[in-house]
């Protein structure tokens, strides 16, 4: 059992920045591919970003070249610095931890609770 905690989230202006975090416990997270995704208010949970074990990450078109994610084996936390935010941004971030580096989010075997990222225009 791998259990997850996000954090980070809050409020934040057009333009602005912030850095999610997810921490780990339980069994180590280090054979685990990591996600994120998130979940606006009346759409679909969509893919944001996926780390691997060596440290390289897929993002989504959406996100590409605002999001960076990365990994902290040693803290067992996975993070993800959100740039340039904007307002269709705002969505509950959910991270995830698979067996496979993938952006299907039904492969992912453990998830968080969510943290509330909202940004205003």
């Amino acid at each position: 059992q791998v259990e997850l905690v996000e954090s980070g989230g809050g409020l934040v202006q057009s333009g602005g920045s912030l850095r999610l975090s997810c921490a780990a416990s339980g069994r180590t997270f280090r054979p685990y591919n990591m996600g994120w995704f998130r979940r606006a208010p009346g759409k679909e949970r969509e893919f944001v970003a996926a780390t691997n074990r060596n440290g390289e990450t897929n993002y989504a078109t959406s996100v590409k070249g605002r999001f960076t994610g990365s990994r902290d084996g040693s803290k067992n936390t996975v993070y993800l610095q959100m740039n340039m935010l904007i307002p269709e941004d705002t969505a509950v971030y959910y991270c995830a931890a698979a067996r496979g580096w993938t952006r299907v989010s039904s492969e992912y075997e453990y998830w968080g609770q969510g943290t509330q990222v909202t940004v205003s225009s």
